[in-house]
């Protein structure tokens, strides 16, 4: 059992959603990584070609403007002071003897002292030649005393003056270290909204397909109930959602028809067995239940054949009832078996309606109010008024009479009859009760049985068949609803149930 629960910790551990945070972290770190390798490789490198550029321009510019001859007037003193500003340049200019002619700055000798050092000097130590042509040369020094470098083009003009012009580099690497530490608050900052971004958009991403596998999920267990909601603006995802839903519906839809086609065979199955043995059943019972009655008439005809009740019409008149009785007792029995037949067989298809069973009971109590008054039998119905049911009038009618015969043959002792409707949550409860003596239990499973009788030689004195509770059933089966039987200390009690 414990080796599914950690298949299934691996699989969270590499979930989508997890897997989207950490790339979109490594591209940050990736890009952050390649800004700093830029910055270090090539910034000082592109800074110092920028710085040189810068010095060369320059040194063309004082080239341009000596050939003019108002490089030393006092109308370029503004121009040349904002070059000198705008670029961070220092400039001197002398003679060969050197003498200064224009400079940016007052220390003249120091500068003086680095154009000489840089023209005659041999110490390569300190010095960088960094390019070099026929009227210039650019070199990076290294001022061990303040600990700085510097980029410096010294050559001749035109006026065949030597000129200085340097400028730092101490100040670029200082921008170099400041660009690094805001790059690095920098990437913290970008990582940590990288981080937060890729949760958000993961979890847009994701959810989608989470709510996809449980769908799934469901679908492996046929829950079909469950539809997935495309977004407002629908994606690739959403249309997997939606063709995820028509692969829902049509798999519901064939499992259905697969439940009924299923259904339907075993129905087929069943019904054929069971219609060969109600087939069996029914050709025993009828040759059973018609054999008395045929054996009366043919025995009662016979003898009205051999004239045996000639010299008396009494006599005649007693046999011609009997043989008459016993064919209507016949044609009942036919009859009630065509019926129950029907109804087995699922050949009668009962009409749904709604009515008041009330209405129904009162008749069946009045019409059989001649054999009550007859009998002595106090009939009593309880109820509450109207009672609107679901079920076909025709046939519950049937199974009201049936039940009420019954009582009033079965009716001793008080001699009452007590027919009862009892509301429920959903349907209502008929009951008909008779007073009498308790039907034995172990006959009660088989009360519905077809031709089954508790007491044969009551049952032959007033004309029952033991079909009429067979009939009760299979329409209660046909209803899906319940009916049954209870034995009290003073009676039975027969019951049925009906939908609102």
């Amino acid at each position: 059992m414990s080796k599914p629960h950690r298949d299934k910790n691996k699989k969270r551990k590499y979930s989508v959603s997890r897997q989207i945070t950490g790339y979109m972290v490594f591209i940050a770190f990736g890009a952050i990584f390649i800004s700093f390798v830029l910055n270090w490789v090539f910034m000082t490198n592109f800074s110092k070609i920028r710085r040189e550029n810068v010095l060369i321009k320059a040194y063309k510019e004082l080239s341009k403007v000596d050939k003019k001859d108002i490089l030393y007037e006092d109308s370029y003193d503004d121009e040349f002071e904002t070059m000198c500003s705008n670029e961070n340049l220092q400039i001197l200019i002398c003679t060969p003897a050197g003498k200064v002619v224009r400079t940016s700055q007052g220390s003249n000798a120091m500068m003086i002292a680095q154009l000489y050092n840089s023209m005659l000097s041999r110490n390569q130590d300190n010095r960088v030649v960094e390019k070099t042509s026929s009227d210039y040369s650019i070199l990076r020094l290294k001022d061990e005393q303040v600990e700085s470098e510097f980029l410096m083009l010294w050559g001749t003009l035109p006026d065949s003056n030597l000129v200085l012009i340097r400028t730092g580099l101490g100040a670029i690497k200082q921008t170099m270290r400041f660009t690094a530490r805001v790059l690095i608050v920098a990437s913290c900052i970008a990582v940590f909204m990288a981080w937060l971004a890729s949760l958000y958009f993961s979890k847009r991403v994701t959810d989608p397909v989470i709510k996809l596998t449980k769908i799934s999920k469901k679908m492996t267990d046929l829950d079909f109930d469950v539809k997935y909601v495309p977004s407002k603006k629908p994606n690739e995802i959403d249309d997997l959602g939606v063709h995820m839903n028509e692969l829902s519906e049509t798999l519901e839809k064939t499992i259905a028809e697969l439940k009924q086609a299923n259904s339907d065979l075993q129905r087929d199955l069943d019904l054929r067995d069971k219609n060969e043995k109600m087939r069996r059943e029914f050709s025993s019972s009828v040759s059973h239940e018609l054999k008395t009655p045929l054996a009366l008439i043919m025995g009662y005809a016979e003898g009205l054949s051999d004239a045996v009740a000639d010299d008396n019409a009494e006599d005649r008149k007693y046999y011609c009832d009997v043989i008459v009785d016993e064919a209507n007792k016949m044609n009942r029995i036919v009859k009630e078996l065509l019926d129950l037949s029907h109804l087995e067989y699922g050949e009668k298809i009962l009409n749904l309606e709604r009515f008041d069973v009330v209405e129904v009971i009162e008749g069946v109590i009045k019409s059989n109010s001649i054999l009550t008054e007859k009998n002595g039998i106090t009939v009593s119905f309880i109820h509450n008024g109207p009672a609107c049911v679901w079920a076909d009038p025709f046939f519950i009618e049937q199974v009201i009479t049936n039940y009420f015969s019954n009582a009033i043959h079965y009716c001793e002792n008080e001699r009452k009859i007590e027919v009862k409707i009892t509301e429920r949550e959903k349907d209502y409860r008929i009951s008909v009760f008779n007073s009498g003596n308790p039907i034995p239990e172990e006959s009660i499973p088989h009360l519905w049985e077809k031709f089954y009788k508790v007491d044969k030689a009551r049952t032959r004195e007033y004309g029952g068949s033991g079909i009429g509770l067979s009939i009760v059933k299979a329409i209660m089966d046909d209803l899906h609803k319940e009916c049954g039987v209870v034995n009290h200390a003073n009676g039975v009690e027969f019951y049925f149930d009906l939908d609102k």
